[in-house]
Parts: structure tokens; sequence; C-alpha cells
């Protein structure tokens, strides 16, 4: 059928940085161009159609084709258009730096939604639009600190100590591991644990792993304290791509107590008894107590997960045997000579 005798295709059109729609209809793409043009007062030549869904442009060959009352967004010259991936980066790019009036604008919204999916989305961003990440003091956050001991009075030096605490609890359930080998051998696992004491001492405990302002080979985040989730122990990634930033508010201070530092090669089922079983079995050769600490303390056995990423199956991973004991010449110059009486 002739084009001049088909009824006129009807289309909503938009211009780019315009919310505001209207109706136009047209026999070719052409006429919906130019007429579009003249609506926006936009120049013809270097202008096309694209679908708003896709961004498709839409051409003769495709007009006929198009659904009645298809979003199209009109571009001029340089100007492109990649579908609701473009609505959703101008949107992420509104409130990566927001002003005032959106989140008086968002808050407005959340005081009249009723919609519980609404009310939780609006929420969300309202707790991140009015973070307060760069603050880092006490006297800078206030709202950050509720909850905790005056004495801390900055957001690293908290999660630090937080961070501390955990390494701490891991030294505790290996300490309370001698109780896994006899008598005889439980003063030679105890000398080996307070030898991983003594180096987790000089480093602090490794709280530097959440201090934001550590350097980067000893931290988890970003100098912005953003933390990715490092995935299941069985994968490489996180697939679901969770994040969070402790240091942004005080809800996600709390969150945060929730992701774990997963060990890859389980501390109760595998590394602890190993290490037992080593002591205990040693007959004469001196086990390599800084590879269970690096498997114990350091980021060459943890992971950090978020709580969904966090399996609490049975890893079904072991010790590498031929590391548990150290080398004869390794051996020499690790262990402290005995003073003669």
């Amino acid at each position: 059928m002739s084009a001049v005798l088909r009824k006129p295709k009807t289309f909503k059109l938009r211009s780019l940085h315009s919310e505001k729609k209207f109706g136009v209809a047209g026999r070719s793409c052409e006429e919906v161009l130019r007429k579009g043009c003249r609506h926006l007062q936009l120049p013809v030549p270097g202008s096309r159609l694209c679908l708003y869904e896709d961004g498709t442009e839409l051409t003769g060959d495709y007009f006929w084709s198009a659904p009645d009352n298809s979003e199209l967004v009109l571009l001029t010259a340089g100007q492109t258009w990649q579908g609701f991936v473009s609505d959703i980066s101008r949107f992420l790019s509104v409130f990566q730096e927001p002003h005032a009036g959106v989140i008086q604008a968002a808050r407005q919204l959340l005081s009249d939604e009723r919609a519980p999916l609404r009310q939780k989305l609006l929420a969300d961003l309202l707790g991140t639009v009015s973070e307060n990440i760069a603050a880092e003091t006490r006297a800078e956050d206030p709202p950050w600190f509720e909850g905790l001991e005056s004495r801390f009075r900055s957001k690293s030096g908290y999660l630090r100590y937080s961070c501390e605490s955990r390494i701490r609890s891991y030294l505790r359930e290996v300490t309370s591991g001698a109780s896994l080998v006899g008598a005889e051998a439980r003063e030679e696992y105890l000398r080996l644990v307070g030898s991983m004491q003594q180096k987790l001492q000089a480093a602090q405990y490794n709280s530097s792993y959440f201090d934001r302002g550590a350097k980067a080979g000893r931290r988890l985040c970003t100098p912005e304290g953003w933390f990715s989730c490092q995935g299941p122990f069985d994968v490489d990634d996180c697939t679901s791509r969770h994040s969070i930033n402790p240091y942004s508010n005080r809800e996600s201070r709390v969150l945060f107590s929730t992701w774990n530092l997963d060990h890859v090669i389980e501390k109760k089922r595998a590394v602890v008894p190993t290490l037992a079983a080593a002591v205990h079995d040693a007959e004469g050769r001196e086990v390599d107590w800084e590879y269970f600490y690096r498997l114990l303390f350091t980021l060459e056995n943890l992971k950090l997960v978020h709580i969904a990423c966090h399996k609490k199956t049975t890893h079904k991973l072991h010790c590498d045997p031929s590391r548990v004991y150290c080398t004869p010449a390794a051996s020499r110059r690790k262990r402290p000579a005995r003073q003669r009486p």
C-alpha cells in the first residue's frame, strides 16, 4: 500500500534534555522529523530520530514496523542516545553530587509516597545523597559516631579497631587450639602461637585492612572508603557486585559489621587442626608457624565478603602438606638459638 494512502503513524516525541513529550504524526520518517524539529525549534540538517527504549535509529525501512505511539528522542548533530542506559546514567549523575534542591524534592516525594517499593527506593536514595563520606572526625560528622564510646575520635580509628577486634578473636581461637594437642606438645604449640602474636603486634593486628588512610597494599578499600565484596570462597569475584562504604553514614557503619573476613581454607576445620597435628607429629622438625600465620591472619587466605556471599558449607580445602614444616635451612634461620647455661 502506498505511504500516501496509509493512515499516519503517531509517535510521542521529546528532545534529549527534556522530559516533556508531545504527539506527532506522519507518513514518513522525514515528515515526523521535520514536524518535531519545527515544534522544538531545532535544525533539521544533522538531526535524527531514535527509539527511547533502546536507542535504535528510526529510518525509512523501519518506520512502518515501529509500534504506534512509540516514544522517540530527537537528536541533533553530535548527540547520542543509548536507550534506558542513558536515562539511568543521567539519573546517577544527578545523585552523585546532588544539590539541596534534589534532596528536598526526594524528601517531599518520600513523605507523600505510600507504595512500599517506591518508599524503599526513595529512602535508599536519600540515605546515599545524605552521606558525609569526606568527613573523618567526630566533630565533622557527629551522627556517624552515635552509639560509639567517646574514645573514638575518627572514623578510620574506629574501623581500625573493628578490624583489630576480628583478628584478635581469630588469635583467641588459635590459642584455644592448644587443647587439641597432648600435654607434652602443648608448650611448643603455645610457643608458636606466641610467635604469631608478636608478629601481629608488630603489624598492629593488620588493622590497616579497614583503614582508608593506609597505603594501597595494606587496605581493602578505596581511598574514599569503598569496600567491594570479593565473592564466596570458591569463586574469583562477587557476581552481585556488593559494595559498601562504612565511612559514609551510621547505618552503613553498622551494616559493615555483618560483612565477614572469610577464611578460604577454614580456620576451625582445617588450619588450626593441621597446626595442632603438625606440632604433635613434629618428631624434631620445625613447624613453619609463619605459613600458618599467613593462613590465619592475612589476605593470603582471607576474603572480605557480604553476608549473602558467605557460604557456611564445608569448604573442603586443606593446608599444603609441603609447607607445614620448615626446610632445615629455613628452620635454622627462624628458630632463635637457645642460650647455653
